[in-house]
């Protein structure tokens, strides 16, 4: 064992103390050099709705919350600001989604056919900006057969390289027989499944009253609650090649998964055969949970992420160097995670 991997089994037992919940952690004694050649950021988790769709978020916000939102409205429905947010940020390329919550009516429905139309318009998008831009689809995974032959069209067809769903619906969670086709067909046609956070009513209800973090703390638990279903629920041994990302909200799922029940094999001391399918994003870049996520899962199953636009962040080089400071990253690594990583996933690489 190098004195890498004892630092990083060390840390895990720190952050299971709450050390690192105290913000005390040092970085390891000694760290990698920064990689000589420049990073090549490749931001997995954007999202993007475009001129043509009608918002409805804004109507199930408080006043006091509407000014921000509105901006961040005005961003994903701007191809100009998508493009422009690219330099900006100091980084390659953005991976971009369409969230269907953005447009969903009062009872949670959206417009018919809103998912074919929303890829056609994300391969005519990305079509126009290879390199800068790459796309995936959008289905509705709880609707079956249905939503397995949309992603197959998307990809297929429109040349979309993964799917973006959502973590549950109503009752049920990702993993569940519903959702078997769509994530049985991102197996067969070698996509990654990127499983976003939602807003789920009774959660929301119970712990938004604590403020942001309790948001996001609900989002979070549906989040791990996703990943946890497929891990005990044989999603897997089913799709045995089968790649999920799940955001930094679900690191608490991920901690929970990696020291307890069949969740385990996602380790990365696990046989690279077990721990192939779970991935996790870097939202929020901070350095203790970037090395968190490194140490948990290993440096080739950690992507960058920002949450674009929905979170703006500025000096991304710079504070991704950081995190990969405080990691202990080789230069290898830290490529990999910057872009390496998500190239793959995508097929690009």
């Amino acid at each position: 064992m190098t004195e890498t991997d004892t630092s990083r089994r060390g840390f895990l037992g720190t952050l299971g103390a709450g050390v690192a919940a105290a913000g005390i952690l040092a970085p390891p004694a000694e760290v990698s050099a920064q990689s000589a050649t420049p990073l090549k950021i490749i931001d997995f988790h954007n999202h993007y709705m475009g001129p043509s769709w009608e918002l409805t978020n804004l109507a199930k916000l408080p006043p006091a919350a509407r000014p921000a939102w509105e901006a961040t409205n005005r961003n994903l429905q701007s191809p100009d600001a998508l493009l422009s947010s690219v330099e900006s940020a100091g980084i390659a390329a953005r991976v971009i989604n369409t969230p269907t919550a953005f447009i969903e009516d009062a009872d949670g429905n959206i417009p018919a056919g809103a998912e074919q139309r929303i890829n056609d318009a994300m391969a005519e998008l990305v079509g126009k900006h290879p390199g800068k831009l790459y796309g995936l689809a959008t289905v509705n995974a709880f609707n079956g057969d249905a939503a397995a032959r949309e992603l197959t069209r998307a990809v297929k067809e429109l040349k979309l390289r993964g799917v973006f769903v959502e973590s549950g619906r109503g009752n049920l969670l990702l993993g569940d027989t519903e959702t078997r086709p769509t994530l049985t067909a991102a197996a067969t046609l070698g996509v990654p499944v990127f499983v976003h956070p939602l807003t789920d009513p009774p959660l929301d209800k119970r712990f938004a009253r604590t403020g942001r973090i309790g948001v996001r703390f609900a989002r979070g638990t549906i989040n791990s609650a996703a990943l946890i279903n497929m891990l005990e629920g044989g999603t897997f041994e089913e799709n045995s090649k089968l790649q999920v990302v799940v955001t930094t909200l679900a690191m608490g799922g991920i901690m929970l998964a990696g020291g307890f029940g069949d969740g385990s094999r996602i380790r990365s001391d696990a046989p690279a055969v077990t721990r192939r399918h779970v991935y996790v994003d870097t939202m929020g870049i901070h350095p203790a949970v970037v090395r968190a996520a490194v140490d948990m899962l290993g440096a080739d199953h950690v992507l960058m992420g920002t949450d674009w636009p929905i979170a703006v962040e500025k000096s991304v080089p710079e504070r991704l160097q950081k995190a990969f400071a405080f990691s202990g990253l080789t230069a290898a690594e830290q490529q990999m995670v910057a872009g390496g990583n998500t190239l793959r996933l995508l097929g690009v690489a």
